[in-house]
This record gives structure tokens, C-alpha cells and sequence, in this order.
């Protein structure tokens, strides 16, 4: 019988880990009377490796399917597979019968996806040659040096100043403390949580093509470098460097031809972005070890303290309002910030932090204004602040108290989480797309993974794991969203240099913004495929609402990898 309807299978396109759950969803049309189905695992020759049968997991609103589930936990031996299905209907009439391509049973992909993620970052460095004897074909001169820029006209300042370095944001030219300050904070974050990893975290790797070039401290440290370079002499720090315009699809080498570039601004969440990250380096780098690496960790909370006392007195310093040439990052809410900057610089200092009055009665009232999210936001920073109280190992009683309240916190946003996914037809704990779903969703795998660190409690992996899955592939519009993981990765992100740099891909481990029920481009014609709201992507270099890179989305996508490979 020749199906009319159209059926789906949603799986993992890269791999699903050894000891990890192994679920997969088939995706059918809410008008096909199915009845059931069964499914079989082959290997790569062909043969049955499990058998088992689809389970019903529900209705999808947003995509307009009903989901069934089928689980092959059970199979732990590494390897290649495909997935095989019969969906039954009435009469166990064959309504659908098809197979997925082969995938990966192994932990090896979630380590090599850390790897290319972490080298998404090194790709993304402004103002620095990238030789082809670490990234091969998509090697560039430097260009946007930035080490004598002028202020922007509205700053009504005469000189230069050296900002050099830093990461670009996202497809675009710019460079943000804001946006920045989060994403250095999540591999900070990262590097805390997996400090045992010297491969991956501490030491010097160079080798060419696709294998990590540098560390992830390495890697952080070039920004925080570009970071320390935007504190102005009075401790306020500068928001962005800026071009003049938007940027065509050009190079940055002809960027640097075509205009000037500026810096901007001072502000308060600047200012704070800054200090809370530069408190944590602090942490970080001492714990890493060798003089050069506590003379950096000694930099970096002296220049923290000098913030910190430039936001108390200037608690409400706005943002620049200008976005002709670069992103706007506003943010009028200043409170989450100075909960993340007080609890780093307590974790630091202890007693001696400067938080104006005694730092637990200080930290309390933080907390009861700034209750944990799901997940982190370069708007909506307060989870920072959670996380370091979390994580903060000193045995005095006060801190004691703060961790114990910190840790049941983040236990309750992470049981929400799971709450949700389990609501939902693809166990997303996000119940709207917005621009960036992606970031937002691995940030929800973040807080889970964070939650996991003390309690060990599987439910917590598992939930993040399968959000993993989603990102993966495991989604209504069949895509791997992380370039040149699969098959079915992006190969036209809406990214200035994957689109002048002459090579047909994409360079690895970007993960795009993902379904974006918003769909703020549509003045560029975009083809998405579908009306509904979980069908709003398409690998277009005009969508720039579904189809953009951030580094606040790769930033926790790396976090959650690097846990799990640590977990394995």
C-alpha cells in the first residue's frame, strides 16, 4: 500500500554515546491512523544488532506531528548503525517503512565535537593571522588589528585606543563585552568544571586541519587579553568596537580597506560583564598553575576590583545606543550583573570582598532578586551568580550556607527543566523558538550538567544528553545545526567570512541560531519550508534570524561537551 502521508525519522545524525541514552523519535502526520510500530538497530553490514517497538510520546503542536519514541539504551557496543522502522497502521497495514544513514555508537564524536567547537573560537580571533599549518584551507592574514582606534563620534573624545584582539560575535564584524563577557564566562565555567582534562583544557596542541590548535585556556585567555585592553584608566569598560556600517559578505582583510572601525561606549553591564568574567579568570588561571599563569590570574582580579568600584559608583550607566554597523546588546537591568560580579569577587576574597556590608547579608538580598533561570542569557546573567556560590569550596560557615541555598536553586530550575521536556514531543524544555533557540537550549543542557556536578543523579545527564540529541539532529527539520558535524550541517550560516573566504564549507563546529518562530528576516525571502513555528529554519545566508552564529551559543554547546566527555 503506497503511503499518502509523509513520515519522519528524528535521530542523532553524528552519534549517541556508549553508556548515554539512545532515543530516537518517528515523526508522522496527526492525520495518519497509526497504530504502532517496531524498529531495529543494524549494523554496519546489515545485521540486527536490538530490536524493539515505538512507543507513542505525543502530539506536537508546533510541528503538527504526532512523535513516537523508540529507545536502544540497551545497545552499548561501539560502532556504525542505521535505524530501521515499520509504522503500523489499522489492520497492521504498513503505513511507513525507511532507514536513517548510519550513526556513531561510541563517546569518540562527543570529544571530537568539543574539539572542532573549542576551534569554532580560534576561527573567530580578530586581528591575527590564522596560518594554514593550524586551520588549513581557510587560513587569512591579519586584518582588523584595532590597535589604534578612534571614538565613536557620539563618545565626543579625541584620541586613539588599542583594542586588538578579542573574538568576532557572530557573523558579524563586531566585538562586544557584553555578549563577550558571557561567553569567556561559560568556558571559564567549562574549564572549572573539567579541570582534569590537561588535553583538552591546559596544554599547547598545535597541529593542522580539523585537530585543536590551542587549548580552551588558551583560547580563552586571547580574549580576555582584548578584554583587559577595553578597561578605560578610571576602571569603566568600553562596550564594543564598532564599524561605521554593516559589513557586507566581505573579508576582513577588505573590511579593514573599506571603513573605519570605533570604540564605543561605557556602561554599567559593560563594566560588570567585564568584572564578573575577570574575577572568574582569576580562579581559573591560579588553579591552572605557573607563574605566568597566577600573574595573569593576579591581573585579572585587580582589574575586576577596578570595575567593580567604577559600577558602584556609576550604577546606572546606559548603553550606547547606536547599532548602524553592529549589534545593540541593550540592557536596562543592571541587577543580575552585580549579583554575578559579588558572588565571583566573594568566591575570591571571601570576607574581604568589597560588596559595601557584609557579603552574606549582601549575597541574600542578591538572591532574592535575582532568582535562577533555566539557563543563562547575555541579557539575564544571575545563573553566573548561582553557579559560583555552587561551586564555591570554601568550608566557612557562611559560605557553606550560600552553597547549601545556591545548590537547591539550581536543583529546582534543573527539575523544571526536566518537568518540561518531559511535556514536550521532542523533550525540548523551551516552549517558544526565539532567535537563537539553540544557545538557549544548550544552556538548559548547562544548567542540567551543572546540577549533575554535585549530585550525580542520572536524570540530570540524561535530560541534557537529550537536548544534545536535538541539536544534533533529533529535530523537526532534520539538521544537524553545528557546521560540518554531519551530513546534514549547515553549509550557508549567515557568516561574513564562511562567505568570502573562497572555501565552499563552511569551517567546523559553529553552532547556528536554529528555529526561530520570529522569522525577523523575512524582508529577505528566506524559503522556509513549513508555516508552523517548528519548521522556521533554512540554511539560507539570507536567514540571518534561524541561520546566524553567535559565540554565546557555541560558548554552552562546548560547556555541555566538555562535561559530558569528562562524565564518560
Amino acid at each position: 500500500m503506497e503511503c499518502k502521508f509523509v513520515f519522519s525519522i528524528r535521530y542523532n545524525h553524528v552519534g549517541y554515546g556508549v553508556a548515554l541514552p539512545k532515543i530516537f523519535y518517528v515523526a508522522a502526520p496527526v492525520a495518519a491512523a497509526v497504530s504502532g510500530g517496531t524498529f531495529c538497530i543494524l549494523d554496519e553490514s546489515g545485521k540486527v544488532a536490538l530490536e524493539g517497538s515505538l512507543g507513542r510520546r505525543g502530539e506536537c503542536g508546533y510541528t503538527g506531528e504526532t512523535v513516537f519514541a523508540g529507545d536502544f539504551s540497551s545497545l552499548a557496543v561501539p560502532g556504525k548503525y542505521r535505524i530501521s522502522v515499520k509504522v503500523l497502521g489499522e489492520g497492521e497495514i504498513a503505513l511507513f517503512e525507511g532507514q536513517t544513514r548510519l550513526f556513531e555508537i561510541s563517546d569518540e564524536w562527543i570529544r571530537r565535537q568539543l574539539k572542532a567547537n573549542i576551534k569554532s573560537f580560534f576561527f573567530q580571533r580578530s586581528g591575527v593571522e590564522l596560518p594554514v599549518e593550524y586551520v588549513g584551507k581557510w587560513a587569512r592574514p591579519a586584518a582588523h588589528r584595532d590597535d589604534a582606534l578612534e571614538f565613536h563620534p557620539i563618545m565626543e573624545r579625541n584620541g586613539v585606543w588599542n583594542a586588538h584582539g578579542g573574538w568576532y560575535d557572530a557573523g558579524d564584524y563586531g566585538k562586544y563585552i557584553v555578549n563577550g563577557g558571557v561567553s569567556v564566562a561559560t568556558l571559564l565555567l567549562a574549564c572549572e568544571m573539567n579541570h582534569g582534562d590537561s588535553d583538552i583544557l591546559g596544554g599547547k596542541s598545535f597541529r593542522p586541519s580539523f585537530e585543536l590548535p590551542a587549548s580552551l585556556l588558551d583560547e580563552v585567555r586571547f580574549e580576555l587579553e582584548f578584554f583587559l585592553r577595553m578597561q578605560d584608566e578610571d576602571g569603566g569598560v568600553f562596550f564594543k568596537v564598532t564599524p561605521g556600517h554593516w559589513d557586507g559578505f566581505v573579508t576582513p582583510a577588505d573590511s579593514d580597506v573599506m571603513q573605519k572601525r570605533y570604540i564605543m561606549g561605557k556602561s554599567t553591564t559593560s563594566t560588570l560583564n567585564f568584572a564578573g568574567a575577570l574575577a572568574q579568570a582569576h580562579r581559573v588561571f591560579r588553579a591552572a598553575g605557573g607563574h605566568q599563569n597566577k600573574s595573569f590570574a593576579e591581573k585579572c582580579l585587580a582589574a575586576s576590583l577596578r570595575a567593580y568600584r567604577w559600577a558602584v559608583e556609576n550604577p546606572k550607566a546606559d548603553w550606547p545606543h547606536n547599532t548602524e554597523g553592529s549589534g545593540g546588546y541593550g540592557d536596562e537591568h543592571f541587577d543580575d550583573e552585580f549579583f554575578w560580579t559579588r558572588a565571583m569577587l566573594y568566591r575570591e576574597l571571601r570576607e574581604d570582598a568589597p560588596l559595601g556590608g557584609d557579603p552574606e547579608t549582601v549575597l541574600a538580598e542578591d538572591m532574592a532578586k535575582n532568582p535562577a533561570e533555566a539557563g543563562l542569557s547575555w541579557r539575564d546573567t544571575q545563573n553566573m551568580g548561582w553557579i559560583a556560590l555552587a561551586l564555591n569550596d570554601d568550608t566557612a560557615p557562611a559560605a557553606v550556607k550560600l552553597r547549601e541555598k545556591a545548590r537547591a536553586e539550581i536543583v529546582r530550575v534543573a527539575d523544571k527543566i526536566l518537568k518540561l521536556q518531559g511535556e514536550d514531543a521532542y523533550a525540548l524544555s523551551i516552549r517558544r523558538f526565539i532567535w537563537g533557540s539553540n544557545g538557549e537550549i544548550a544552556n538548559h543542557a548547562l544548567t542540567l550538567l551543572v546540577a549533575y556536578s554535585w549530585t550525580h543523579d542520572d536524570r540530570y545527564r540524561n535530560g541534557a544528553v537529550e537536548l544534545l540529541d536535538f541539536i544534533y539532529g533529533r529535530n523537526p527539520v532534520d539538521v544537524s545545526f553545528v557546521t560540518g558535524s554531519a551530513w546534514s550541517s549547515p553549509e550557508h550560516p549567515h557568516h561574513r567570512i564562511c562567505h568570502s573566504d573562497g572555501v565552499l564549507e563552511p569551517f567546523p563546529g559553529l553552532l547556528v541560531g536554529g528555529i526561530n518562530s520570529d522569522r525577523q528576516d523575512m524582508h529577505r525571502k528566506p524559503q522556509y519550508p513549513s508555516d508552523l513555528p517548528g519548521f522556521s529554519y533554512t540554511d539560507e545566508r539570507c536567514s540571518f534570524a534561524s541561520n546566524e552564529t553567535a559565540i554565546n551559543w557555541n560558548a554552552p554547546l562546548t560547556a555541555v561537551l566538555a562535561a559530558l566527555s569528562s562524565s564518560l
